[in-house]
């Protein structure tokens, strides 16, 4: 986990994440779990209680179906912490937040700097997300 980034204040969930299939097969007491891009996050609804962790996959940062699972995840009530992993680009970290992520590990190292300016690049959403952010149009008075 040399890589990892993390916007949470609580410690770093340890547990190596099982899959997915593996999870739902019957190792129920884990409370880490690994979806893949084609899992279907909503098979986890149930479970969210108990899980500490869930990575999700992103083989490629062309393939966006992680978002949508973070966003399933999220929308679902899952307070626990939601790890990107995978081909994670910087200019991709803002829009992952937006969508749940709170934690990342990137395959390759993300400079500190550049992901702060990435941060700091837009102050205004035009969308509600799963983050606490307000839509500029719902700031408007009158």
């Amino acid at each position: 986990m040399d890589n990892l980034l993390r916007f949470r204040d609580d410690e770093p969930h340890e547990e190596p994440a099982v899959t997915l299939d593996s999870f739902l097969a019957g190792q129920s007491n884990a409370t880490a779990v690994r979806i893949e891009a084609g899992d279907d996050a909503r098979a986890l609804l149930p479970h969210l209680e108990q899980l500490a962790l869930i990575e999700v996959s992103f083989p490629s940062f062309r393939d966006g179906r992680g978002y949508s699972a973070a966003r399933i995840l999220r929308e679902a009530g899952y307070p626990g912490e939601l790890r990107a992993a995978g081909d994670v680009l910087v200019d991709q970290v803002a829009f992952m937040r937006r969508c749940g992520f709170d934690s990342f590990t990137p395959e390759a190292p993300i400079d500190a700097d550049v992901l702060a300016a990435s941060l700091a690049r837009y102050t205004e959403v035009y969308q509600p997300a799963a983050d606490a952010r307000v839509p500029v149009w719902a700031k408007r008075h009158g």
